[in-house]
């Protein structure tokens, strides 16, 4: 994975700039993450409403979306190795840990939906992922295969996930958005 350049285009916003609700978001997000604000939150929240909204729709998909949080967590995984996006891989690589993903399965989410180790479900998941990315679609035979294990608005959200999250990964490269830094345990 490529690190984005040094100089981020538009720099993350203190207080002034992002105002004190956003700031208070934007810190409690960190906390929750394992680091200070996150660098993208902080980016965005100098458009103070858009990133209010945009947390709101995020926030639909992940966490309070339909898909099990693991599942959340492998598509953005899988969709930020693709994108090759290091600031987007390694937030979420901290964030699914707590929903069930192992570094074995971050090494697996590199490998792709065809490596050993994935449910039929997951494996489901990630192929129409991979498919999404690369073609913008999905194949009649790849949606018959999530439909035979996802609800309809499970694959609604899928789609809606994965293109989110294609979305952001060009917003955090094309401002050149600096990885966060894990806090320091005690």
């Amino acid at each position: 994975m490529s690190a984005a350049p040094d100089a981020p285009r538009v720099a993350p916003g203190g207080l002034r700039d992002v105002g004190p609700l956003n700031w208070l978001i934007c810190a409690v997000s960190g906390r929750v993450a394992g680091t200070g604000p996150p660098n993208l939150f902080l980016t965005l929240a100098r458009q103070r409403g858009l990133f209010r909204g945009w947390l709101w729709f995020g926030g639909r998909l992940m966490p309070g979306g339909k898909l099990k949080r693991r599942e959340t967590e492998l598509v953005i995984l899988r969709v930020a190795h693709l994108r090759d996006c290091r600031y987007e891989f390694d937030h979420h690589v901290r964030l699914a840990r707590r929903a069930g993903v192992r570094a074995a399965d971050v090494e697996r989410v590199r490998q792709g939906p065809d490596a050993d180790g994935w449910t039929p479900r997951e494996q489901a998941v990630l192929a129409a992922a991979d498919e999404l990315h690369h073609h913008r679609d999905l194949s009649d035979e790849t949606w018959a295969r999530l439909r035979a294990r996802l609800s309809e608005p499970e694959c609604v959200e899928l789609c809606m996930l994965a293109g989110h999250y294609e979305m952001l990964a060009t917003v955090i490269t094309a401002l050149r958005v600096r990885p966060d830094v894990p806090r320091k345990t005690r």
